[in-house]
């Protein structure tokens, strides 16, 4: 792994950093192509709009593409990651005693995951944890990601390749690392991030791009009956791009058309 830390190289964070305190940061997670951030259009978007939200200061975008290419560019493929954090304090929730922001850029070497996820599909299960509510950190791609912790630890069986999680409620939220989608009623639903859940890059570039294929793209509350109930599920993130919901439990979807064109059009984006 190749790190900067507000443009050093090194992976040292003050132990009083806001972010390993409190969670007090956001972050996200892409590929790099030959050191190019893949779908940067809506990585950078997402980042922008998450910091808005937690009133952080966000770097300069081409201090952040500069940085991403410099760590990446000598591999094919690699895991790009951006992390902002509220800085250094003072003992104490208050923002106002933070200092400058704290910006970490990192590049991994990558393999990829196995090409037949994406084109044949891949399991899934339930998780047994329920996301908490808090309308004000939904659709934050935020530091305090332990509910994803707790809920990729219920399981360690290697043919199960992601987590179904619901809210509080019982709506359908989101995979432990994925947004999740339904083909029904001739339109791709996803369940609405308002409560709780992080909007993901890929969900925007289908909120975009999805009228292309002759689809609708709706936002709505969705129960477990509905995926159930669905002609096809799909789930998305930066590194997997779309995966295919192949088999949750004893439920079995056969391989969609419409899926692999969606698919082939997202890994064509730049």
């Amino acid at each position: 792994m190749a790190m900067l830390v507000n443009g050093l190289p090194g992976e040292a964070v003050s132990a009083l950093d806001r972010g390993f305190n409190y969670g007090d940061g956001v972050f996200r997670t892409m590929q790099l192509r030959h050191g190019r951030p893949w779908m940067w259009r809506w990585q950078y978007a997402r980042l922008a709009d998450d910091a808005a939200r937690l009133a952080l200061t966000l770097p300069d975008e081409q201090l952040l593409l500069d940085e991403l290419m410099a760590l990446g560019r000598e591999h094919p493929l690699a895991v790009g990651k951006i992390v902002i954090t509220r800085g250094s304090g003072a003992r104490g929730y208050a923002m106002a005693g933070a200092g400058a922001p704290t910006r970490i850029v990192s590049a991994t070497p990558w393999a990829g995951y196995p090409a037949e996820y994406g084109e044949q599909g891949v399991a899934a299960r339930w998780c047994e944890l329920r996301l908490s509510l808090q309308p004000r950190l939904a659709g934050v791609k935020h530091l305090n990601r332990l509910e994803s912790v707790l809920a990729r630890s219920e399981w360690n069986d290697p043919a199960i390749q992601e987590g179904l999680l619901l809210d509080q409620d019982g709506w359908l939220a989101e995979g432990t690392m994925s947004n999740v989608y339904l083909l029904r009623c001739g339109e791709i639903q996803t369940p609405l991030l308002d409560r709780c859940g992080v909007n993901g890059a890929v969900r925007d570039w289908l909120t975009d791009n999805i009228s292309n294929f002759g689809l609708k793209f709706s936002e709505k509350r969705l129960s477990a009956a509905d995926l159930i109930d669905a002609d096809a599920v799909f789930l998305s993130n930066s590194l997997i791009g779309i995966w295919p919901l192949a088999r949750l439990g004893e439920r079995v979807w056969m391989p969609s058309p419409l899926l692999q064109a969606l698919r082939q059009a997202l890994l064509q984006q730049a």
